[in-house]
Parts: C-alpha cells; structure tokens; sequence
C-alpha cells in the first residue's frame, strides 16, 4: 500500500584519536579496521535467526489494516526486538558465558587429564589382553563348541505333511 520496505543502517562513527586514548589501543592502522561491522558469527551458527516484520507478520492482499497502524506495528516490533535483545544481553551474556567458560573448561581438563590417558592405557595393555583372550577361547571355548556341534550334527529331522 505505498509502504517503502527500506531497512536503515545505523552506523556510529567515532574519532580515533579519542577512542585510541581511552581504550588503551592504538588504532592509528586503518588497514586493518576499515571494516565498521564486524562478522560476530563467522561460522554463520545463527544466520536461521535472521528474521525481520515481515517474516513474522504479514497481511494477505484481501485484509490490510490502516497504513499508521501497520507502520506503527513495524516500528514497534523492531524497536521492542531491539530493545528486549539488549536488555537480556546485558543480565544474560556475561553469567552464561562465564558459565560455558567453565562447562568447556571442565571438559576439556577431562578429556585431557582423564578419558585420553585412560584410552592410551587400554590401547597399550590391549595387545596382552588379546593374547590371553586367544589362548582362554582357543582351550576353553573352542573344545565345547566343537562338540555341540558334533553333537547336533548327528541329529536328523524329518518333516512330514499330514
């Protein structure tokens, strides 16, 4: 309905000379910062939560609502997405990655310290095992199942149809 589906970019531009002296950092290459929007997912592990208004709502050719009221539905939703994502990441993001900080920390001592040294272990005393196995199976199991076998062998059945 005349609507401009536009998206707006927001940029912030700020002095280098002024960042550089609060932050510690030097900045003064701007080779390697001329990129503004860093790539926060480069392995894209989040693009399916790429969605916009009208991914979420969207009104069929034979019901529109008023023009204000559909700009305003627009504006809100993006402005609430905004607003309620920054808000949760503020009381969000630093417990919960303090939290998986310490789950993959935790994992990675395990893994390290314990499961690997435990599977060279086995994989070390494995060959003795398997040698003693053999000469267990070859005088214990092997006699018996060759004579349940012979034993069987000399069994004969004969089916009828009656």
């Amino acid at each position: 309905m005349g609507l401009e589906t536009e998206k707006a970019d927001v940029q912030l531009f700020v002095d280098d000379d002024v960042y550089s002296r609060h932050s510690g950092v030097d900045y003064g290459d701007s080779e390697k910062f001329t990129d503004l929007g860093v790539d926060r997912d480069p392995r894209r592990l989040n693009s399916h939560l790429q969605l916009g208004f009208e991914d979420v709502i969207a009104e069929p050719v034979s019901t529109h609502s008023l023009d204000k009221v559909w700009i305003c539905s627009h504006a809100l939703f993006e402005i609430s997405k905004y607003i309620i994502y920054k808000f949760l990441t503020v009381f969000l993001a630093i417990p919960l990655a303090f939290a998986a900080g310490i789950l993959f920390a935790t994992l990675s001592c395990l893994h390290i310290w314990i499961t690997m040294p435990f599977v060279k272990t086995c994989l070390m005393v494995l060959p003795s095992v398997q040698t003693i196995w053999k000469s267990v199976t070859d005088v214990a199991i092997a006699p018996l199942c060759t004579s349940v076998g012979r034993s069987f062998s000399s069994v004969s059945l004969q089916l009828s149809h009656d």
